[in-house]
């Protein structure tokens, strides 16, 4: 039986090891503070809003909202960004998306100030995590993967990891990232030949492809740690399932993360990691 790695234990860890952070930018006189732009009122946004809303209260950050019609025009979506940009107390930025088709996502991002970008929605965000520089951040699901495997003791120097996925938001970052770390990293999507010897070969496969069982049996061997990024319905069994075989997969492998209950449950707390962060960048010297 694997050993299964828990969000929960590392998003108290993390959270936990923010407050005198955020105690120490209390006595300087700034309260680290999270813009959150939301358009419309997607219940999956609202979800994740209100787990939002709670990580901070616990850790002692300030929350502003900047919720817009689901009929908004760019102009008012631009304007709203543009405060945010010149609002000096204002030290991070969470866009919820996708955005209403009826709207420029493209530019919308764009003009976020980069050093008040939390999840690596800016290119200036992405060239620091590509270029391992610290501009911007990355993306917080991407980190969430990176913590969960240090907090559960994985090695990363020198392990071969395959990650199945190359969307800009998961699979390119986190790949970046763990080689970072100076892990071997192979890259690996839906349309790799033979998937499955690409994944037995790793140390640490990460599955973030988007497509529920995307990893079976098949794809695993004794020894190995797994972490499923992925989130998807399943209409059959009535409930949230990863991008892993769970039951296929669990029972070969030394370390896996559940679905719900493992990397989601990180997401939160890596924002507020960098919300408090990017305000002792700003207000540093």
């Amino acid at each position: 039986m694997a050993t299964l790695m828990l969000g929960a234990p590392v998003a108290k860890e993390l959270t936990q090891s923010l407050i005198p952070r955020v105690d120490a930018l209390g006595q300087r006189g700034v309260t680290p503070t999270l813009a959150v732009v939301r358009v419309g009122a997607r219940e999956d946004d609202l979800s994740y809003e209100r787990g939002l809303t709670k990580r901070c209260q616990k850790v002692g950050i300030a929350l502003r909202m900047f919720v817009l019609d689901q009929d908004c025009t760019q102009d008012q979506l631009m304007d709203a960004i543009d405060t945010v940009n010149s609002d000096g107390s204002i030290h991070g930025c969470l866009m919820f998306r996708p955005l209403p088709r009826t709207l420029d996502e493209a530019a919308a991002c764009a003009a976020l100030d980069p050093a008040k970008d939390v999840d690596c929605i800016t290119q200036g965000s992405l060239y620091g995590v590509f270029a391992n520089r610290p501009c911007g951040f990355p993306p917080c699901t991407a980190e969430a993967c990176v913590q969960l495997l240090d907090h559960y003791g994985v090695q990363l120097d020198g392990a071969r990891v395959t990650v199945v996925g190359r969307s800009i938001v998961i699979g390119k970052p986190v790949s970046m990232m763990l080689q970072a770390r100076n892990a071997t990293v192979t890259m690996c999507h839906t349309h790799t030949r033979d998937l499955a010897e690409a994944c037995r070969q790793a140390d640490v496969v990460v599955a973030a492809a988007g497509h529920a069982g995307t990893v079976g049996a098949d794809c695993v061997q004794e020894g190995q740690t797994v972490v499923d990024v992925g989130i998807n319905w399943d209409p059959a069994a009535q409930r949230l399932v990863g991008d892993v075989d769970f039951d296929a997969v669990e029972p070969v492998v030394d370390a896996i993360t559940p679905v719900p209950r493992g990397v989601g449950s990180v997401t939160t707390a890596v924002l507020a990691k960098h919300v408090v962060e990017a305000a002792e960048r700003q207000t540093r010297g």
